[in-house]
Order: C-alpha cells, then structure tokens, then sequence
C-alpha cells in the first residue's frame, strides 16, 4: 500500500493574531466576499414588536368563551383581551 506524499510537507505553524495581522486578513476576506461569520444574536425567531406576551390560565368555558367572541369580532384573543383591559380600566376610573 502506498501513502500519498502530497501531504508530507505541510506543516503546523503558529500564525500570527496580534491585532494588525488580524484586521489586515478581515480587509482581504471581505475584498474577496467572504462575510464575517460571528454570531449577532441568539439564533431563532426574531423578537415580536409586541413585548407582554399573555399566556393566562382560564377555566376551559371562560377560553373558550373568549375564543368564540374574538374570533366573532374577527380579531385575535390577544385583541380581545386588550380591550377588555381598556373596559376594566374605563371602569376603575369611572
């Protein structure tokens, strides 16, 4: 069986990372295309404009309940719930 010498003369040498060597290989990668690669946030679904995100626990009648109006009005639960607090508040203030 004969072993390949394609591969003989390569050896592993320390490279340099000090901060100009380091940005110099950046220039020349991205004047080539190549895109950094580094994380910019966590990976997944991006952020909701909406940030309270509601997941109340209801007796299955009274979901039910909002489900059946919410969809009637032909808006969301979330929707729904909004205006209801708009009513509670109206109400405490009144």
């Amino acid at each position: 069986m004969s072993v390949s010498n394609r591969l003989a003369g390569l050896k592993a040498r320390p490279k340099s990372t000090s901060v100009e060597e380091v940005r110099l290989v950046d220039e020349v990668g991205e004047a080539r295309g190549f895109l950094d690669r580094t994380p910019r946030k966590k990976p997944g679904r991006k952020p909701s404009p909406r940030t309270y995100q509601l997941h109340p626990k209801v007796f299955p009648e009274i979901g039910e309940a909002i489900s059946v109006e919410a969809e009637r009005l032909g808006i969301t639960q979330g929707q729904l719930i909004e205006q209801m607090w708009e009513c509670y508040i109206e109400g405490k203030r009144g």
